[in-house]
């Protein structure tokens, strides 16, 4: 028996669940190329406001091609006022587009066209005389965004099935409700409910708030969490979809879930010994780390893959008017994509 051998046998074994549909959605693979296209057609420095998609490793890999990230438009030099300037995924108010105008910036929208059809709800509520209700959390960047379609007061933002029991609005009676595009599907249609219960005539939006993509990798992880000893969400801390995930793994059967955003963050004491791991990544989470995450544990295991897919996803988001004459090539998007 050869060494290789040897080594290969005292490796203990472990079933990989990987989840499909996982990673990038249509939205962040658009947002991204939208940044790396502009860099090709009006070279460094694009300047990004906010993180474009809640990852450090894209943000990162954004910046070493020449993307400078800003929290607000005043950070942009003078001399840099004729390069673009790009909006994140997330979505912005409409105080934002109105800014860069008022600076004569030329900026380039890469809001999900799945926020931007909550924030068409939303106005649509209030165009016909109806009080927003959005349900989402406080703080995160998409709803600041959609509450920042309407003028203020016209929303008001409920978190929890607990807000939902104690709001108290001024006309019970003309309501409608939308959601953030990333919340766990399961609670939401808590809050909803109870909506629903204490205001009878609270209007839904036209179609789903929360988008595909959510849906399907929650959907991927229910399927894949009962009976794993540990499930990886690959993602970033401030990724609200990817902190739902390891809420739903936890739910749906996984002994234990964590948000992992490299493999050197993995502790191997604390995962300690194991034979099913399930795995799945966020939607700004890119397919090389979660490459990188298998490999440090097939250094560790006889690994098997498994496939757990519910879902084949085919959609794709044009990228902006002013882009779409740019070539985008494999290379240029290697970085994320492997």
């Amino acid at each position: 028996m050869n060494i290789h051998t040897e080594q290969h046998l005292a490796k203990p074994p472990l079933t990989i669940r990987l989840c499909g549909p996982r990673g990038f959605c249509a939205g962040v693979d658009r947002a991204i190329q939208i940044v790396v296209l502009a860099l090709k057609a009006y070279g460094a420095p694009v300047y990004v406001r906010h993180e474009i998609v809640h990852n450090r490793y894209v943000v990162e890999g954004l910046e070493a091609k020449g993307a400078v990230f800003v929290e607000e438009l005043d950070e942009i030099p003078p001399e840099h006022r004729n390069q673009p300037v790009v909006f994140s995924a997330h979505g912005v108010p409409k105080s934002v587009p109105a800014d860069a105008q008022a600076r004569n910036l030329f900026y380039l929208d890469a809001t999900c066209p799945l926020v931007s059809k909550v924030h068409k709800q939303a106005m649509r509520h209030q165009r016909l005389g109806r009080h927003v209700i959005l349900i989402g959390h406080a703080g995160h960047p998409e709803v600041i965004g959609t509450m920042g379609q309407l003028p203020e007061g016209s929303v008001s933002l409920v978190e929890t099935v607990e807000d939902a029991e104690v709001y108290l609005p001024e006309d019970p009676d003309n309501l409608g409700f939308v959601t953030q595009t990333t919340l766990s599907v399961d609670d939401t249609a808590g809050v909803i409910a109870k909506l629903q219960e204490r205001f009878p005539s609270l209007q839904a939006p036209a179609a789903d708030s929360i988008c595909y993509a959510t849906t399907n990798r929650q959907d991927a992880v229910k399927e894949a969490a009962p009976g794993c000893d540990l499930f990886i969400v690959v993602g970033a801390p401030n990724s609200s979809n990817s902190k739902r995930l390891v809420e739903v793994a936890l739910r749906a059967g996984a002994q234990r879930s964590l948000l992992v955003q490299r493999a050197s963050e993995l502790d191997w004491d604390e995962i300690g010994p194991i034979s099913t791991l399930g795995i799945s990544a966020g939607a700004s989470a890119p397919e090389v780390i979660v490459d990188e995450i298998i490999g440090a544990f097939r250094e560790r295991y006889d690994a098997t893959v498994e496939l757990a897919i519910t879902a084949e996803e085919t959609e794709n988001f044009l990228v902006n008017r002013e882009l779409r004459g740019v070539p985008l090539t494999r290379e240029d998007m290697a970085f994320v994509n492997g």
